[in-house]
C-alpha cells in the first residue's frame, strides 16, 4: 500500500476511496456502505467482507445483503477505527486486515468481518498529520475533540437524546451486527503497546507479546490509562466490571458507559488496541519504583505550573474572542478552543488525584514513566490547540506560545528517547493484536461450549 510506504495515514477521503477499490475488485465478498453521517455532513463508511462456511456446514455463513448483511448462523467481527482524531492508524489497519482476511480463509470461516472506517471524520479533518517527522510535527496541525464530541465516550458524558450522529451511527451498527468482538484501534503519540478488554480474553498476552517483541515495539507495563485493573499478562488490562471503583484513571469519562461496552448486550466483547508512533523503553520497566509518591507530587507541580502557562495564554486570546455560536471570530477557531478549555479544566482533577490519599505506595518504574507522558502530553496538546488560533489569526502571543511547544516536544523526545515506529510496523502489530483476539475468544468459547 503506498500509503504506508510512504510513512502517510490515510485521509477519511482516501479510505473511503481505497474502501471502494477493494468492494470494487471483491464484488460479492466485500461491500461498502453508509453507515451514518457526521455532523458536519460526512459519510461513514463501514467496508463489510462476507463469512464463509464453517467447516463442516453448507452454504455461506452470511451474506451482503444491501443494506448490510444478512447474518444467518455466522459470528460477526467488528473493528473501529478514527474514534479519536489524532490517531490515525486505525484507518490504514483497518484496511489492512480487510485484504488479510480476504487472503486467509480462516478468520471467515462462519465470521463476517466489518470495519468502520473513520467513526470521527470530521475530527480526523481537522488533524492534519500525514507524515509525523517529529513530535513538533505531530503536534503543529492537532486535534483532539473534548470528551462530549468523541463517538466512544460521548455516551458516558451526555444525555442519549444530546447523543452525537457518529455515536449514534456506531451503537446502530453494534445492535445490527451484533458482534462477538468489537476491537477499537487506538495510538498513542510515545509510548508503548497495551490492550484494554471489557472482558478477559484467556491466552492474549502471549500472541500480543511475542507480536511485540518481533516488531521491536514495547509493551506498556503500567498504563496510566488502565491504573489498579487487573492484568492477566504483560500489558493486557481488564476494565473492572460495574460496581467497583476504578471505572477509569485520571478521566472523567466511565469506560463502562461508553460504546465499548454496548456490544455487551448481545454477549459481545471489546478489545481496545493501542500502538504507538514513537517508541519509549521506559514503559516497559518493571523495577520498583524509589519514591512512587514523591515523583507523583512532583509531577503534579509540574503539570501544574506548564498548565498554568497556557491557561495565561489563552487568557490573552479569550480577550478577542467574540459572542456567536463558535464564541469566536473565525468559525474554525472553535472546536480548537473547545477541545483547549475542555483540557484545562481536567488538569486540576487529574493533579488532585495524583498527590491525594489514593496515590500508590509502590509502583514500577513503567508506570511512573506512563504517568509522566501522560501529563506532558497533556499541557501539550491544550498548547498546540491553542497555538494553532493565534497563529491563524496573527495574535501576538503566538510566538512565545511557539517557542514553548518546541520546547516540550523537544523535551518530551529526549526524555523518553523516541524511535519511530513506521506506520507498515504499527499496522501490522494491531493487525496481529486483531486476529490474535478474534483466534483467542473463539477458542474460549469452544471450551465453553458456546462458539
Amino acid at each position: 500500500m503506498t500509503l504506508l510506504r510512504d510513512m502517510c495515514y490515510p485521509t477519511p477521503q482516501e479510505l473511503g476511496l481505497a474502501a471502494r477499490a477493494l468492494a470494487d475488485e471483491h464484488p460479492g465478498q466485500v461491500r461498502l456502505r453508509q453507515a451514518g453521517t457526521s455532523r458536519a455532513g460526512q459519510p461513514i463508511w463501514v467496508l463489510s467482507v462476507a463469512a464463509t462456511a464453517r467447516p463442516g456446514t453448507e452454504g455461506p455463513g452470511a451474506t451482503l445483503g444491501t443494506d448490510g448483511p444478512v447474518l444467518g448462523d455466522a459470528r460477526n467481527v467488528l473493528v473501529v477505527a478514527g474514534a479519536h482524531a489524532n490517531e490515525p492508524v486505525g484507518g490504514a489497519t483497518a484496511l489492512s486486515l480487510a485484504r488479510r482476511v480476504l487472503r486467509d480463509p480462516a478468520p471467515r470461516a462462519g465470521c463476517g468481518w466489518h470495519f468502520l472506517l473513520c467513526a470521527d471524520p470530521d475530527g480526523a479533518d481537522l488533524h492534519r498529520t500525514p507524515r509525523p517527522y517529529s513530535l513538533l510535527d505531530y503536534h503543529r496541525y492537532f486535534y483532539r475533540p473534548p470528551g462530549p464530541e468523541q463517538p466512544e465516550w460521548a455516551p458516558s458524558l451526555l444525555p442519549a437524546d444530546r447523543l452525537p450522529p457518529e455515536t449514534l451511527a456506531l451503537t446502530a451498527l453494534i445492535d445490527e451486527l451484533r458482534p462477538v468482538l468489537q476491537v477499537s484501534l487506538h495510538a498513542t503519540d510515545l509510548g508503548g503497546s497495551w490492550v484494554q478488554l471489557t472482558r478477559d480474553i484467556p491466552g492474549l498476552a502471549e500472541p500480543f507479546g511475542k507480536s511485540a517483541a518481533e516488531l521491536r515495539i514495547p509493551v506498556e507495563n503500567g498504563a496510566s490509562d488502565a491504573a489498579g485493573w487487573p492484568s492477566p499478562g504483560p500489558g493486557i488490562f481488564v476494565i473492572p466490571q460495574p460496581g467497583s471503583e476504578a471505572a477509569g484513571a485520571f478521566h472523567p469519562e466511565d469506560t463502562r458507559l461508553s460504546t465499548w461496552y454496548h456490544a455487551h448486550r448481545y454477549a459481545g466483547t471489546t478489545a481496545i488496541v493501542e500502538v504507538p508512533m514513537w517508541a519509549s523503553d521506559l514503559v516497559d520497566d518493571p523495577t520498583p519504583h524509589p519514591d512512587p509518591r514523591g515523583a507523583l507530587r512532583m509531577l503534579a507541580g509540574r503539570l501544574t505550573a506548564d498548565a498554568a502557562l497556557v491557561g495565561a495564554a489563552r487568557e490573552r486570546a479569550r480577550s478577542r474572542d467574540r459572542p456567536g455560536p463558535g464564541g469566536h471570530e473565525d468559525p474554525a477557531a472553535a472546536p480548537l478552543l473547545r477541545a483547549v478549555d475542555w483540557t484545562l479544566a481536567l488538569i486540576p482533577r487529574i493533579t488532585d488525584e495524583w498527590t491525594g490519599a489514593g496515590a500508590p505506595a509502590e509502583a514500577t518504574a513503567a508506570y511512573i514513566a506512563s504517568i509522566d507522558a501522560f501529563g506532558r502530553r497533556l499541557s501539550l496538546r491544550a498548547a498546540a490547540m491553542l497555538l494553532r488560533v493565534l497563529r491563524a489569526e496573527g495574535h501576538p502571543a503566538a510566538p512565545e506560545l511557539d517557542r514553548l511547544v518546541t520546547g516540550w516536544c523537544e523535551e518530551f523526545a529526549a526524555r523518553f528517547g523516541a524511535r519511530w515506529i513506521p506506520v507498515a510496523t504499527q499496522v501490522e502489530h494491531q493487525s496481529r493484536t486483531v486476529l490474535a483476539a478474534y483466534e483467542k475468544l473463539v477458542a474460549a468459547g469452544r471450551s465453553t461450549g458456546r462458539a
